[in-house]
């Protein structure tokens, strides 16, 4: 009897695709570490120092998305660990942490919210492990990028995207 429904399926091309391109696809294809850079200026001097002060530590990310092929987006996570005593960086890593992603019979107006939202946030726990893991290796303990809602940032953008557009109306009223 299973052969008897494998007979039921048409091998016609023709059919197929259509039901296909009517199908939305959001895909991670690959995710890969695109750069990463570990830097310990003061080394070794400053970690046999007895250190007086809690060392400061200073964390930045941001997400860039370039198209690659028709239905393809690159989508990067960059993320910058800097962590100094007095004015003296202890270390400095950073790392860029990449998905390409199929995405297509997506609607436009959803794409900026997949690229902005969704795709970091696959990819962001891959930075998260990769920038800890080059800090353990490198002997000083990780620092962990902390837990990002990308949805919430992407609101603030915006949000001050509306507010610069609406600024300069308000001052060429004026």
């Amino acid at each position: 009897m299973a052969e008897m429904d494998n007979t039921k399926s048409t091998d016609d091309p023709s059919v197929q695709p259509a039901d296909e391109a009517q199908q939305p696809v959001f895909q991670l294809q690959r995710c890969y570490l695109k750069d990463a850079s570990l830097e310990m200026p003061h080394a070794p001097e400053i970690l046999m120092q007895p250190q007086s002060e809690q060392p400061q530590v200073d964390i930045q990310f941001e997400v860039s998305q370039r198209v690659v092929a028709a239905d393809l987006v690159d989508v990067t996570v960059r993320g910058t660990i800097t962590v100094k005593t007095g004015s003296k960086v202890i270390i400095l890593v950073e790392g860029k942490q990449s998905g390409v992603f199929a995405i297509h019979g997506i609607p436009a107006e959803a794409f900026p919210h997949l690229t902005n939202v969704l795709c970091p946030s696959m990819v962001y726990p891959y930075l998260r492990a990769n920038l800890a893991d080059m800090m353990t290796r490198a002997n000083v303990p990780p620092v962990h990028l902390p837990e990002v809602n990308f949805e919430a940032l992407y609101q603030q953008r915006l949000a001050q995207a509306k507010a610069e557009e609406k600024t300069p109306e308000a001052t060429a009223e004026a």
